[in-house]
């Protein structure tokens, strides 16, 4: 029970951000006075709806995105009338081009000429396209400052909890019975003790972990003068440091030769202010904007884990199916307190809302970039014919990029699909 509830906290958290993503869109929309439709949350076929006014609001029954429908998106050729439907083909793609922008202005009625959404300035179809990546961006600093600020994270702290015993191979995950002639680790041979608190290394005050975790690694192969409070007592030890195979701190995935001393920090949970929900949402921003960059190929991966049974990269790109199962794992893990779920679950919706948020950014057709970027286009044309005093050039024509716009959504869903079929058959395990 626990885990489906752990699912379901993780997948009504992603269907609220998304239906708050439309939300963006719909009351920039609505201030600009376009008429929208229908507020749908999930693609497919309808299972619940309801009109007031002039839109439907409704829930799908395929809950993988969300969208407004607002008219005139696409607008007519020029020259034509607002109302006017001409379909030309000179070829295949002018004709799908037609057809859509056809459809389009079909949903046009007299009297919504100013309601339709090619006719509004640049500045407001910018805004009513980023209204969606903004919420997503609102809430992941909105679920980061709760984490932070409110509930506080686990710190490392300079105060040792557990001395390695002895040096092992990187194959022996335990350090509880060492083998026969092992080495001692440095930390062992020095005599530091649990408990013991790490006041100054190499002549330097320790004032957190962290700078003392990069201080030893920066010291392979060096012997460091560390004084230690142990008791109330200072006690000065010198400490050869060895060179050991790590991870490295800022990848993961690359393994590097740096300073080992073999200790156990303990943690503390610490509360931040506003500068560190800032400062972890540009690095989580700077992380992201890599991995999106880095898509194509973890998408090969992707495939790889899916269907030859490769290891499945905990870094790497993963679905709603995916996170829903962190989701049930991280609620019925044995070794986190109730206190440590809900963080996990606060980072995890938050990282959600960022990536959600700066995906759509991204200015390719059918994401919200892709409107924002003709956007911009129509303001740059316009500028340019006012510098150079010549005619408005009037609204950028989207439909000419929707040969674009369909080959994208279908790499989108072919990307989709694969994300599912690799969350189910080899699923990202929270091993927490």
């Amino acid at each position: 029970m626990g885990w489906l509830a752990g699912v379901l906290i993780l997948f009504f958290g992603l269907l609220a951000s998304i239906a708050l993503h439309e939300l963006g869109h719909f009351s920039f929309a609505k201030l600009f006075g376009v008429r929208t439709t229908q507020f749908m949350v999930g693609f497919g076929p309808t299972m619940w709806s309801r009109r007031k006014g002039e839109t439907e609001y409704g829930v799908k029954w395929i809950p993988l995105g969300g969208y407004i429908r607002m008219i005139g998106m696409l607008p007519p050729r020029r020259g034509d009338a607002p109302g006017q439907v001409r379909r030309i083909s000179t070829g295949p793609w002018q004709g799908l081009i037609e057809s859509a922008r056809g459809a389009a202005l079909e949903e046009v009625r007299p009297g919504d000429e100013n309601r339709v959404f090619y006719n509004k300035k640049w500045w407001q179809k910018l805004l009513i396209m980023f209204g969606g990546p903004a919420m997503n961006l609102i809430l992941a600093v909105v679920f980061f400052a709760i984490l932070l600020m409110g509930i506080g994270m686990q710190r490392a702290q300079p105060v040792i909890a557990e001395v390695s015993p002895c040096m092992v191979p990187k194959s022996q995950a335990s350090v509880d019975h060492c083998p026969a002639g092992a080495t001692p680790t440095p930390a062992k041979a020095a005599g530091l003790k649990e408990g013991d608190r790490i006041v100054s290394y190499d002549g330097r005050a320790v004032e957190d972990y962290k700078q003392l975790q990069k201080q030893i690694r920066d010291s392979a192969g060096k012997t460091v003068p560390m004084v230690v409070d142990r008791a109330g007592t200072k006690v000065t030890l010198n400490v050869p440091i060895t060179r050991n195979q790590m991870r490295d701190l800022d990848d993961q995935n690359k393994i590097v030769e740096v300073g080992f001393l073999g200790i156990t920090p303990t943690t503390k949970i610490e509360r931040d202010g506003p500068g560190a929900v800032a400062t972890t949402i540009g690095d989580l921003t700077g992380h992201t904007v890599g991995a999106l960059v880095r898509m194509p190929q973890k998408m090969v991966g992707i495939w790889n884990a899916a269907f030859s049974g490769d290891k499945r990269d905990p870094n790497g790109p993963i679905g709603v199916v995916g996170v829903s199962r962190i989701g049930g794992d991280v609620a019925a893990s044995d070794q986190l307190t109730g206190g440590e779920k809900v963080s996990y679950f606060v980072m995890l919706l938050g990282s959600l809302n960022l990536a959600v948020g700066l995906f759509n950014l991204v200015p390719l057709l059918p994401l919200d970039g892709g409107h924002m970027a003709g956007a911009l286009l129509e303001a740059l044309k316009k500028g340019f014919a006012r510098v150079f005093r010549r005619p408005d050039p009037g609204y950028v024509d989207v439909a000419k990029a929707l040969p674009v716009t369909y080959v994208m959504a279908a790499v989108l869903i072919v990307m989709g699909g694969l994300l599912i079929y690799a969350d189910l058959v080899n699923p990202v395990r929270f091993n927490g």
